[in-house]
């Protein structure tokens, strides 16, 4: 859309003429249409003489923003008025999606923008489309970030968010007849109209240097490199709320001295920017290759740079409330989550800040530290439980690595002076492991347990595991220090926002919009579940979503898929556990199957569309070939004109949360397969549930208490138990398994080349033989995969009759309610956080 500037300095569109004029808090058509002219006038980004798609989001963005920054400040200062106790939240991680669409509904000013851009000639949803989503995370550990942060502002508590400003993110996902290609992500390559630079708020960051030891005795850590962090505030508002919190952001930059132009003008320019060179890679990428030793170095960097700007920033505010600094009141003003072992190094970051730079003793900063931090665990899976070398711990962070020494010390002592009898259990308790005289390391998980006042798991199952088994030792010291927390999702973007039409319908038979704070009253429908009229409706809402879905899928992958086909959907992090593979073993066994039939026979089968998506970690090889063997299957199955009426495969590429709240809403089976007792929550398997999707899973994570919730019959149970796993894995080493002939079909129709001259040996090894690495089917899928078959087998039943498939979708949603975050985020609050609502007036 072109523009032109008339005499009297107004902009004239297509679409009449508007004013623009600066409205912070617009609510009104009018008066957002006048606050984004004025954004395109003078906060003006592009060329002044066209107004595009493109730029009609920033400047609609720029001018919600107006609206963000003024309920920020007044969210800050009530904090700071009150003098509230505050919870900082520290992640590597946060996959927040789009801002805009999220933005608007929870300030109620949806209907608003959409007005005002359809007088420029704009739908909202294109607009929407123009923003990429933030690069800030990889999976369900920032997604779940992400949702806890909407449920603390809508909740109105007093808490904040920490994190990295990752400039090209993990990677964007492309897909090739090679498999997957990894490509930096471009999120930031003009700029992000959300974010808030605040040049007032820059720590410095020490890494190497030494240890010099005062007169006194005292210990100060000097030397090495030194940067800066400087932090970018990202507005994050509540629902129905005038409160809105910061997810603060740090970039690592170097000063104008660190430039040496002495190098630069002899001709030396890349050792004249040798400084500025390493601050960027700081934030260059999330999680960067590790498999050597600089890249080893670089994450621990990585997660330094978070605890320790983060920790400094956190005492400044603490500092800030007061006249006088009373240390003794720091935890009753201060809770810090760790959000898995990533932000550990903030443990030992404090009890130097508080010793070196406070001047406080031993055993006051740990006193102080013990009660301020609390640790959740995300995972069993022993390469995501972080251990790191204890000489690049002592080469990067040599001060901290005394601190780490002097901690383990004292919890060893106090094992033998207090619990004797545990003595012998220390090698595997202490944090300091040097068993492997070659590779000692630092268990950081041991480390958030003996230094945390609560440790928490993500799911009932996950948590009685942690305390069973991978915690036990620890249980028998502190019974009371660990607590079960069941992820939640903010039902604000995953329903309301992503599924409108189910959110009416929702509305309309509940007769009341309170659902949307309070989950727990969908359990109202399961009163109107076998109501024909809400069943019409809700079939209409679903189809309306998949529809929305047929025209994605068309888009990125020019796949045409049947509405009237069962949606199947597994959209996650591909790993072997989450077993991807399973699931493509089990279509190519479908596919086989369909082959053989007559037509007459084909006529029978449930149609069915089985959507993949989500990305391989770079270095994960068989991750990858799980990926190119998805894509390749595929690529036969789709172009079969004998049975792609009946059965079509699609790769869904780079997958994140804005292609998540397409494929969500539009889904009808959702597959959460991973082996018993690995999961440890899922978050996914939560959104699918609570958009009427029905979930074909293992009694794994938050499986067990979504199958709990929704009724049993709802759930397409199958496979091994938890308990049955290590069992099953020792007659595997024995020799004692006998695979299913239709196992050895489906792997036997990939080795034949049905779908194509790549040779998936090395894949389809790993699930063969009865030990060895990489070998022995270690996730189980062979023993699994009858039961899976099985399984499937009666989602193809169940979906011909209509009116039950309908019910039990409805009651899917209407058993949703406990896996609000909404309800998480309370529970941190009240039993691990003790914080409590600060209203902005």
């Amino acid at each position: 859309m072109a523009m032109s500037e008339e005499a009297n300095g107004q902009l004239t569109f297509v679409g009449g003429h508007v004013k623009g004029v600066a409205v912070p808090c617009a609510r009104e058509e009018s008066e957002i249409a006048s606050n984004i002219v004025y954004h395109a006038q003078y906060t003006p980004h592009f060329y002044p003489l066209r107004f595009d798609q493109e730029h009609a989001f920033y400047a609609a963005a720029q001018s919600v923003r107006d609206y963000l920054v003024q309920r920020w400040n007044s969210t800050y200062l009530q904090f700071h008025k009150a003098d509230a106790k505050q919870t900082y939240y520290l992640s590597m991680e946060y996959l927040q999606g789009r801002a805009l669409t999220n933005a608007i509904g929870n300030l109620g000013i949806t209907d608003g923008y959409a007005q005002a851009l359809k007088s420029f000639g704009y739908l909202l949803e294109d607009i929407v489309e123009q923003e990429k989503d933030a690069a800030l995370g990889n999976g369900g550990l920032g997604r779940l970030a992400s949702c806890f942060l909407d449920s603390m502002a809508t909740l109105n508590l007093p808490a904040w968010g920490y994190g990295l400003r990752y400039r090209y993110g993990l990677f964007k996902q492309r897909i090739t007849p090679e498999g997957q290609e990894e490509v930096a992500e471009d999120w930031l390559e003009k700029f992000s109209p959300w974010e808030i630079v605040r040049h007032d708020i820059v720590y410095p960051v020490r890494f190497f240097g030494h240890v010099q030891i005062n007169p006194d005795g005292s210990r100060k850590w000097v030397g090495g490199e030194v940067l800066n962090a400087l932090a970018y505030d990202v507005p994050i508002p509540g629902f129905n709320t005038k409160n809105t919190i910061s997810l603060r952001l740090w970039e690592a930059k170097a000063s104008a001295e660190d430039f040496n132009l002495f190098l630069f003008n002899d001709g030396k320019y890349e050792d004249a920017a040798h400084f500025h060179s390493k601050a960027q890679q700081i934030c260059a990428v999330l999680y960067p290759g590790d498999a050597t030793e600089n890249g080893k170095i670089l994450r621990l960097k990585q997660q330094f740079f978070l605890c320790s700007a983060s920790l400094q920033d956190i005492i400044y505010r603490f500092k800030e409330r007061r006249s006088a600094v009373n240390w003794d009141n720091f935890p009753n003003k201060v809770a810090v989550q760790l959000n898995d072992t990533h932000p550990t190094l903030a443990i030992p970051e404090l009890m130097r800040l508080l010793m070196d730079d406070g001047g406080l003793s031993w055993d006051s900063a740990w006193d102080l530290t013990y009660k301020t931090f609390a640790y959740t665990n995300h995972t069993v899976l022993p390469e995501a439980l972080e251990k790191w070398s204890q000489d690049i711990m002592r080469k990067l962070l040599p001060r901290h690595f005394e601190i780490i020494e002097e901690i383990d010390k004292r919890f060893k002592e106090m094992v033998h002076a207090t619990k004797k009898d545990m003595a012998g259990k220390l090698p595997g308790m202490q944090i300091l492991d040097s068993s492997n005289p070659q590779k000692p390391v630092v268990r950081m998980a041991n480390l958030c347990v003996v230094s945390s006042h609560t440790v928490n798991g993500v799911a009932q199952l996950h948590s009685d595991i942690l305390k069973a088994e991978l915690f036990a030792d620890y249980v028998l010291i502190w019974p009371n220090k660990f607590q079960n927390k069941t992820n939640g999702i903010t039902p604000r973007r995953w329903l309301l926002f992503c599924n409108p039409e189910l959110s009416q319908i929702i509305t309309k038979w509940l007769k009341t919009d309170e659902w949307i704070t309070n989950l727990d009253l969908l359990s109202g429908l399961r009163t109107f579940a076998d109501n024909e009229d809400l069943q019409e409706e809700w079939a209409k809402a679903k189809l309306a979503s998949k529809n929305r879905l047929v025209q994605y899928v068309h888009n990125a992958t020019g796949v045409s898929i049947d509405p009237n086909s069962l949606f199947d959907i597994q959209i996650k992090r591909i790993h072997e556990y989450k077993r991807q593979l399973l699931n493509i073993l089990g279509a190519v066994y479908r596919y086989k199957k369909l082959k053989e039939m007559s037509e007459a026979e084909r006529q029978k089968v449930t149609p069915r569309t089985i959507m993949i998506g989500g990305k391989a970690f770079a270095t994960y090889t068989n991750a990858k070939l799980i990926v190119k063997l998805v894509n390749d299957v595929g690529a036969v199955v789709n172009n079969d004109p004998e049975t792609n009426k009946y059965l079509k495969i699609v790769f869904i590429p780079n997958y994140n949360v804005s292609v998540a709240e397409v494929l969500i809403p539009g889904s009808e089976l959702s597959q959460h397969i991973s082996t018993a007792g690995m999961e440890a929550s899922g978050t996914s398997n939560m959104k699918f549930a609570l958009n009427g999707c029905l979930i074909i899973g293992t009694l794994d994570g938050a499986n067990v208490e979504i199958r709990e919730e929704i009724g049993e019959e709802n759930f397409f149970l199958f496979g091994a138990k938890a308990d049955e796993v290590p069992r099953l894995r020792k007659e595997r080493e024995m020799g004692m398994f006998k695979p299913d002939v239709r196992f050895e079909e489906a792997k036997e129709f990939i080795k034949v080349g049905t779908f194509g001259s790549y040779n998936y040996a090395d894949l389809l090894s790993s699930l063969e033989g009865d030990s060895g690495y990489g070998r022995g089917d270690y996730f189980l899928v062979g023993h699994d995969f009858p039961s899976y078959l099985d399984a499937q087998s009666r989602v193809d039943e169940a979906y011909k009759d209509r009116k039950r498939w309908l019910k039990m979708s409805i009651l899917s949603t209407a058993g949703s309610g406990k896996f609000s975050s909404d309800r998480t985020i309370a529970q941190y609050a009240k039993q691990i956080w003790g914080i409590e609502e600060c209203r902005v007036p």
